[in-house]
């Protein structure tokens, strides 16, 4: 399973997948009609691959800066369930039970596609009928590392799809003046060097804190291409500050927006 808890041996190997994930760069979503693009840079579906002209509704065009970014930005295809998930989390009206059952669903939505983001190889299992069924198996040694304390919001998400995964915590907190990160805590499992590292965190503003918490991963001996970012809502700043200062990190997001809700937390964890 992809929430195994044991670690991998050859992590650090680079192996290649032995399935093809197509990727195709986003069309659009009923634009005959609605006039509305996804706002994906990268999207599973058939491999037929199309531009993507950065128009997004609500005023959030991204611009060439972000659109070259390449394959490690990737966005869940916009489709209506989404766009209304994000309008939601987005009304300034929406109650707290609303708005927490909204945001559960769409962290469920980002953290199963982050499972089908870990590598995985091909496998043959006997049926209870007695015939040979080809499948896949999902390559052990992964984990979960949140940024508190907006990124706990996703720990359940992730426990509900991976019972036994193991969850590292990191709390940093930026400078009200200059907008600094600092760490203050950091707490992993002892062979993370050695696991794919699902980084939770599901707003990025300016993509300082999540930088930060990068660079402790590093330091601890995780390579960047180990490490998958889960986020919700991302500004193209952050989206390019982030993947211009570790371009082999992949960032798995719903949404390209230069304005980010960044009530989430105080609303998710009723603190406002």
């Amino acid at each position: 399973m992809p929430c195994h808890n044991q670690s991998s041996n050859d992590v650090s190997t680079g192996q290649e997948h032995n399935l093809t994930k197509h990727v195709r760069f986003a069309a659009s979503r009923n634009a005959s009609s609605s006039g509305l693009v996804a706002p994906c840079a990268a999207a599973v579906d058939d491999g037929n691959k199309q531009p993507f002209n950065g128009n997004l509704p609500n005023g959030g065009g991204l611009g060439p800066d972000v659109l070259n970014l390449g394959p490690q930005l990737k966005l869940l295809p916009l489709n209506s369930q989404i766009l209304e998930l994000q309008t939601i989390i987005r009304d300034k009206t929406t109650s707290r039970g609303d708005f927490v059952f909204c945001a559960d669903r769409l962290i469920r939505l980002v953290v199963e596609e982050g499972l089908n983001q870990l590598p995985y190889s091909e496998c043959t299992v006997t049926t209870p009928t007695g015939h040979m069924y080809e499948g896949v198996k999902f390559e052990r040694g992964n984990c979960g590392v949140s940024i508190m304390r907006s990124g706990e919001a996703m720990e359940q998400g992730l426990r509900d799809c991976c019972r036994s995964i193991r969850i590292g915590k990191i709390l940093i907190q930026s400078d009200e003046d200059t907008q600094e990160a600092k760490v203050y805590y950091a707490k992993f499992p002892p062979d993370i060097n050695r696991r794919k590292v699902l980084l939770m965190y599901p707003i990025l503003s300016t993509g300082n804190t999540v930088i930060e918490a990068v660079q402790v991963l590093i330091e601890h001996g995780l390579q960047p291409k180990h490490i998958l970012l889960l986020s919700l809502f991302s500004t193209p700043h952050g989206a390019k500050a982030i993947l211009q200062e570790f371009p082999e990190i992949t960032l798995l997001t719903t949404e390209l927006h230069p304005v980010a809700p960044t009530h989430f937390g105080q609303k998710y964890f009723g603190t406002e």
